[in-house]
C-alpha cells in the first residue's frame, strides 16, 4: 500500500472513531451541556477563565502535542519497523488514548477542576492520593530534564541536513530566536486580547502570520542567540518558572492558540509532503521482535516508546491541571478531550511517514527532532522551492521547539498545581515556593548532567506516562463503577496498558541496575523505575480495596 493510501486509511479511521465511539463514550460519561463547569463557579481570572472552545481546543492541543508524538513514533519506526509502530498508534489512540483524556478531563470537571492526584485521592483514599502525587512528580521531572535538553540541543547544533551549505545565518541561533520572538509575540497577544478584546478573527489575522514572520526575522537575528547547551538549558528553566506563575490570559492561553496554528501548519505541510510530494515508502514494514540497544524488544517496548501518539499519561495531567479550568460548557468535552488526541495520532502519522519515506544512511547518527525538522523542512520546499531549504528546516525546527515548549512550561505549572493542593497553600508566594521546587530538580540534572542525555531518559519517561495512563484509568473506572455506569471501556484499556507498563519497568529496574557503575544515571533510573512500581502498586491495592468495600457496602 502506498504512502498516500495509508494516510487515507488512517484520517478515515480517526473521523469515525469521532463520530461514532467517541460520541458513544460521551452518552457513558452523561456529558451534559447544561451543568455549570469550575471555570464559571470559580472564575479567578488567573487560573479559571471560561474560554470559547475553538480558542481552548488550540491552546489545549498544542499542550498535548509536544515532542512525544514526534519522537516516539520515530525511534520506534527506527526500531522495529513502521507497521508495528502504525497499528499502535491507530488502535491505541481510537480505543486507549482518546478515551484516556476525554474521561479525564470529565471527571476533572465533575470534582471542581481537581488534579488526577486529587482525584484519586477522593476515590481511592488519602494515602493513594500522595502517592499518585509523588508518581506524577518523578514523570514530570523526567518530562521537564528530557524536554528540556532536547530543545537546548536544537538551539545550538545545526541541522545536519544544513551541513555544508553556505548561510548567511546561524541555524541553531535561528531556531532559538523563532522561539524567543514566538514567546515575545504570545504575550502580546495576551496583552492586546485582555486590555483591547478585539474580536478573536481579528486576533488570529494580526497574530498568527507575526509569528510565521518570527521565523523569517530569526535568520537576521540568529547571531543574538549562540549560546551553550547548559546555558540554554538554565535560560529555558527560568522561562518555566516565569510561566508557571503567569496569569493564564498572559502567556498559556495566548502561547497555546498561536502554537496551535503552529501545529497546523506542520499538519498541513504534512498533509502536503504525504500526499501530493511523490514519496515512496524506503523503510521495512518490520524489523524484528528486538531491535537491542536502549529499546530492546517489541514486547513491551513498543507501547512505551511510543507514549503520546497513542496514549498518554501527561494528557491527564493537562486536561485536569489547566483544560479543565477553561472549559466553558460540557458540550465542549468532546472535542476538546477526545478529537484533540486524535488530532495528536495524526501529528504522530506525519513523523511516522518522514521516516518511513526515508533511508537508513538518510537517518543514521540523527536525532528525533532533526529528522522531524528535516522533513517538515522538505515538505515546505514543495511550496517555497528548495533554493530556501535553510529557512524550511529553521521553520521544522522552530516548530518542533514550539511544542516542547508548550509541555515544558505545562508541566512546570502542573507541578506547582500538585505542590499547592499538597500543602494547602494559595497565593502568590505559595505559587512561586512551589515553582521553585518544581524547577529546581530538573535544573540541578541539567546542569550536572551530559548533553544529549535525554536518551537515557526516554524509555524510562515513557514507560512512567504510559504507567500513569493506567492509574488515571483505574481512578476513572472506580468513579464510573461507584456511580453504577459502564466501565468496560475505560476497565479493559487500563488492564492492557497496567500489564505493558509493568512489565516495561520491571525490565527496566533489572536493566539500568545491571548497567549501573555506582550512583550514576542507570542507577538512578533503576532506582526511579523501582519507586514508580512501588507506587503504582500501592495505587491498585488501594483501588481493590475500594472495590470491596464498595461491594459489601452495597450488598448490605
Amino acid at each position: 500500500m502506498s504512502l498516500p493510501s495509508l494516510a487515507l486509511v488512517f484520517l478515515v479511521l480517526i473521523a469515525l472513531a469521532y463520530r461514532f465511539y467517541g460520541g458513544w463514550v460521551a452518552r457513558q460519561l452523561a456529558v451534559d451541556p447544561s451543568r455549570v463547569t469550575p471555570a464559571h463557579r470559580q472564575s479567578d481570572g488567573v487560573d479559571f477563565v471560561p474560554t470559547p472552545p475553538f480558542y481552548l481546543f488550540a491552546q489545549h492541543f498544542s499542550a498535548i502535542a509536544a515532542a512525544g508524538p514526534i519522537a516516539g513514533p520515530i525511534l520506534a519506526a527506527q526500531s522495529f519497523g513502521w507497521l508495528p509502530a502504525l497499528l499502535w498508534i491507530g488502535l491505541g489512540v481510537v480505543l486507549i488514548g482518546a478515551v484516556h483524556d476525554f474521561a479525564s478531563l470529565t471527571a476533572s470537571v465533575r470534582h471542581e477542576a481537581g488534579s488526577i492526584a486529587d482525584i484519586a485521592g477522593r476515590q481511592l483514599g488519602r494515602g493513594a492520593g500522595l502517592a499518585v502525587m509523588a508518581f506524577i512528580s518523578i514523570a514530570l521531572v523526567y518530562i521537564i530534564v528530557a524536554f528540556a535538553d532536547i530543545t537546548a540541543a536544537s538551539f545550538v547544533a545545526a541541522p545536519e541536513e544544513l551541513a555544508g551549505r553556505a548561510l548567511d545565518f546561524h541555524p541553531g541561533g535561528a531556531v532559538a530566536a523563532a522561539s524567543v520572538f514566538f514567546l515575545g509575540i504570545s504575550l502580546l497577544m495576551g496583552v492586546v486580547q485582555r486590555y483591547l478584546n478585539p474580536p478573536l478573527w481579528l486576533l488570529t489575522l494580526l497574530f498568527v502570520p507575526a509569528t510565521l514572520g518570527a521565523v523569517w526575522a530569526a535568520t537576521y537575528a540568529s547571531h543574538w542567540f549562540t549560546f551553550d547547551a547548559k546555558t540554554w538549558a538554565l535560560l529555558i528553566m527560568g522561562y518555566c518558572g516565569l510561566a508557571s506563575v503567569a496569569p493564564v490570559w498572559l502567556l498559556l492561553q495566548p502561547r497555546g492558540y498561536l502554537g496551535g496554528f503552529v501545529l497546523y501548519g506542520a499538519l498541513g505541510l504534512g498533509v502536503i509532503g504525504i500526499f501530493f510530494g511523490g514519496y515512496e515508502i524506503a523503510q521495512p514494514a518490520f524489523r524484528g521482535w528486538h531491535s537491542g540497544g536502549a529499546t530492546g524488544s517489541l514486547l513491551p517496548f513498543l507501547f512505551v516508546t511510543i507514549a503520546c501518539g497513542a496514549c498518554s499519561g501527561f494528557h491527564g495531567l493537562v486536561c485536569s491541571g489547566t483544560t479543565s479550568k477553561q472549559i466553558d460548557r460540557e458540550s465542549h468535552l468532546h472535542p476538546i478531550g477526545y478529537g484533540a488526541m486524535l488530532a495528536e495520532a495524526f501529528v504522530a502519522f506525519v513523523a511516522l511517514a518522514i521516516v518511513m519515506i526515508a533511508s537508513d544512511a538518510q537517518l543514521a547518527g540523527l536525532k528525533p527532532g532533526t529528522i522531524y525538522g528535516n522533513g517538515i523542512g522538505e515538505f515546505l520546499t514543495l511550496l517555497i522551492g528548495r533554493e530556501n531549504l535553510g529557512f524550511a528546516i529553521t521553520f521544522g525546527a522552530m516548530a518542533f521547539s514550539t511544542f516542547v515548549f508548550d509541555t515544558l512550561d505545562v508541566s512546570t505549572r502542573l507541578g506547582r498545581y500538585l505542590l499547592q493542593e499538597l500543602s494547602g497553600r494559595k497565593g502568590f508566594a505559595a505559587s512561586a515556593a512551589a515553582t521553585l521546587v518544581m524547577i529546581g530538580v530538573p535544573a540541578l540534572i541539567l546542569w550536572h548532567g551530559d548533553e544529549g542525555g535525554w536518551l537515557r531518559f526516554w524509555t524510562l519517561f515513557g514507560a512512567s506516562n504510559q504507567l500513569l495512563a493506567a492509574l488515571t484509568l483505574l481512578t476513572i473506572t472506580l468513579w464510573l463503577y461507584r456511580a453504577r455506569r459502564r466501565i468496560a471501556f475505560t476497565l479493559l484499556p487500563m488492564l492492557f496498558v497496567l500489564v505493558v507498563t509493568f512489565w516495561a519497568l520491571a525490565e527496566l529496574v533489572v536493566a539500568n541496575f545491571k548497567a549501573s557503575k555506582g550512583f550514576d544515571i542507570a542507577f538512578f533510573n533503576a532506582a526511579a523505575s523501582l519507586a514508580l512500581l512501588g507506587l503504582a502498586i500501592y495505587v491498585v491495592l488501594a483501588a481493590l480495596k475500594q472495590v470491596r468495600r464498595e461491594r459489601r457496602t452495597t450488598s448490605l
